[in-house]
């Protein structure tokens, strides 16, 4: 046991680092938290009304807010204290989830509720995702930042594997009120964790928010490689991605209750953790930008095949091509992530990823789409079509940037 400790702190240095080792568990906490919130949600508006639309509807109530936050949450990022922003934020979620708990519990819950606090949890994460985005290279010294990349990435992946399989049972045994009091609960560590950090302040900055915000989009804009990358991630997550926001539709179709749903996500998550470990393994001086590209493709074949097997009713199929669409696309958003973090200068963090995070909410977002389109022509051709439009702007910039596909982890920045 002393042995396989000292081999994973020699791996994650991070982890010597006893603010940063607390913020890591904490942040497993809230994360699994926000895996709940997503999967309670998504299954207590299909109960309600069964209608793929009003998963849209909330999947916009889930995004639009955020992303309009996470523009100024980028610049808030970069001029506050970071733990006093997440202490804020965890300690409102919190409050948010106890109150819809309250209301499903009492069945007095209503479509409206559940799309509110929705429309508010999304608010206040475009102040809350660009603060963690920033605040690593706070807790830990610069030889050990990349480890904490890292170990955050795994948070994400880990508990959207373990989390919603666990969901999808408790919400057989006891309903969706259960999921939401967890994932207050949740919240609730997190500010007290971080209540006890001692994080360093920013200076004052003689630029006003606005102008800050201009910095961080001319960067983006200048740059080929931030362009092209949150361009290709943007759409992927809207056109490709954002089938998981349909996907009670999909089991509600197989004729398969709440576990079905809760095993398929949780299928993407085993998917995810082991696309990002065949990342790890490759060489940093190795031009990975093939891997990339054939990632996405390859996600998308699979999420054809997803849909095949959804519609013939084999779900063990559908099981394993949501696994394999996962593994693909996770060979994608690591690798980007990677050349992204890699090359963003310290000053500009808090924006630029801030602006990167909105991808994830762009899934939500794209569950809008789909669920309207699917009302229309059925959640299979909905999801074809999509998923088929985003190839096909893929691999047109696979073929016309070069400089795209020799990239290398390690590789310098340039602006074009």
């Amino acid at each position: 046991m002393a042995n396989l400790l000292q081999h994973l702190l020699q791996r994650y240095p991070a982890l010597t680092f006893a603010p940063y080792r607390r913020y890591w568990l904490a942040s497993f906490a809230s994360v699994g938290a926000a895996q709940l919130i997503t999967l309670g949600q998504g299954w207590l508006v299909f109960e309600l009304t069964g209608s793929a639309l009003q998963l849209g509807v909330l999947g916009a109530a889930a995004s639009l807010p955020n992303i309009m936050m996470t523009l100024f949450g980028g610049v808030i990022a970069d001029r506050f204290d970071k733990r006093q922003i997440l202490r804020l934020t965890s300690g409102i979620i919190a409050v948010l989830l106890l109150i819809l708990t309250l209301l499903d519990f009492s069945d007095l819950v209503q479509v409206w509720h559940v799309i509110t606090i929705a429309a508010l949890f999304s608010l206040i994460t475009g102040l809350d995702w660009p603060a963690r985005a920033a605040i690593y290279p706070l807790l830990v010294e610069r030889y050990a930042f990349m480890s904490a990349v890292a170990l955050n990435s795994f948070i994400w992946q880990a508990t959207r594997m373990a989390i919603p399989a666990l969901g999808g049972v408790l919400m057989y045994i006891a309903d969706t009120w259960l999921i939401f009091a967890l994932a207050s609960l949740g919240f609730l560590i997190m500010f007290v964790v971080i209540s006890g950090l001692h994080v360093q302040v920013p200076e004052a900055t003689h630029h006003s928010p606005l102008q800050q915000l201009r910095q961080g989009l001319s960067f983006i804009v200048h740059n080929d490689i931030f362009k092209w990358l949150l361009g290709l991630t943007f759409i992927s997550m809207f056109l490709s991605q954002s089938y998981v926001q349909i996907l009670p539709v999909f089991v509600g179709n197989m004729g398969l209750a709440e576990q079905a749903y809760g095993y398929l996500l949780s299928a993407g998550g085993i998917g995810s953790i082991l696309g990002t470990l065949m990342v790890g393994g490759i060489s940093g001086h190795k031009p990975i930008g093939h891997y990339m590209f054939a990632g996405t493709a390859l996600s998308v074949v699979a999420l054809m095949g997803f849909v095949w097997a959804a519609s013939a009713g084999l779900f063990a199929a559908a099981l394993f091509a949501v696994f394999l669409a996962s593994v693909c696309s996770s060979v994608y958003m690591i690798i980007s992530m990677t050349i992204l973090q890699a090359r963003v200068p310290d000053e500009l963090r808090g924006r630029v990823m801030g602006i990167y995070t909105i991808g994830y909410s762009l899934i939500p977002l794209g569950g809008l789409f789909l669920g309207s389109v699917a009302e229309q022509i059925g959640a299979e051709r909905a999801v074809l079509y999509a998923s088929s439009v985003y190839l096909l702007i893929a691999l047109a910039v696979w073929a016309g940037k070069s400089s795209l596909r020799v990239l290398t982890p390690g590789q310098a920045s340039t602006s074009q």
